[in-house]
């Protein structure tokens, strides 16, 4: 008995040196990749410290002098082109709205290539997941001057654009959803001679459905952020008239833009969440 127990102590000896091991081999490479990272970004402590009054500067400079007196004329200053910039913005949320729409199709379209629980063809995993990475490495905004350069500038180009790193994104996320369901109700549909459409219908689709809605919704927010860049390229939105307004010094209409994006980044936020609960039936939560 005492001899099993000797072996006992030794094997979990042997086992917590291992690990212990691992910790330090680990954490040494966590910490000279850290460090590396810090020396190549040039990231300073010190620098930050002195650039946080500039930063202040700025920030200060693109708000208004608001007075209790001349509160409504102040804020019609402030506020100016409000027509034209809610139409912008409008546009905007229309571009990131066609943009998800397109892009998570064609990232349904891949995802079921590029989860290894289903695909069983090797090429044709390997096909789909290149295909994605390939979407969602190369810049958005390298496409947008693709597009642009070929279509001309508008609209059209930051759809195609952000669309195609949608799918790319969307579709790795929606893959690997689908290599974390239940495989039994796949192999039950498998042996009763289902064909794959219906093996996605019936089995596969039931269980990623919420988390397909969930990264859907959570995308379009993101593609809204996006639109508003690919303006600066003219790629349509509100990104080029925040552009000028940044090169030509307009410190508070950076400011008036700023703060309606961020409000209709909010309210999609909320009807999204609202949106999601209500599909996944969850209405209590909110």
């Amino acid at each position: 008995m005492s001899t099993v127990v000797a072996q006992f102590e030794q094997q979990y000896a042997a086992l917590q040196a291992q690990k212990q091991r691992m910790v330090w081999r680990y954490g040494g490479l966590f910490t000279v990749a850290m460090l590396l990272s810090a020396w190549i970004g040039e990231f300073s402590p010190f620098k930050i410290w002195q650039g946080l009054p500039r930063i202040h500067e700025y920030v200060f400079k693109t708000l208004p002098v608001l007075g209790w007196v001349t509160l409504w004329a102040d804020l019609a200053e402030w506020f100016w082109g409000l027509r034209k910039w809610l139409g912008l913005l409008l546009e905007t949320v229309l571009i990131a709205y066609l943009s998800t729409l397109l892009g998570s199709v064609g990232a349904l379209a891949l995802a079921f290539d590029a989860s290894a629980n289903l695909q069983r063809s090797g090429w044709g995993y390997g096909l789909a997941r290149r295909a994605m990475e390939l979407a969602r490495t190369i810049p958005e905004l390298v496409f947008a001057l693709i597009f642009v350069f070929a279509f001309g500038l508008g609209p059209m180009a930051g759809v195609l654009a952000i669309a195609i790193h949608t799918m790319g994104g969307s579709g790795k996320l929606f893959a690997e959803a689908v290599e974390n369901i239940d495989m039994k109700p796949v192999d039950g549909l498998r042996a009763t001679g289902a064909s794959w459409l219906q093996m996605l219908r019936f089995a596969v689709l039931p269980q990623v459905f919420p988390n397909f809605i969930s990264f859907t919704l959570w995308r379009f927010e993101i593609n809204v952020r996006s639109a508003s860049v690919l303006g600066f390229v003219g790629a349509g939105g509100i990104g080029q008239e925040f552009y000028t307004a940044i090169r030509m010094l307009y410190y508070e209409d950076i400011s008036a833009m700023l703060l309606l994006l961020v409000a209709t980044v909010m309210l999609i936020d909320i009807v999204c969440e609202r949106l999601r609960h209500r599909v996944i039936g969850k209405e209590n939560m909110s």
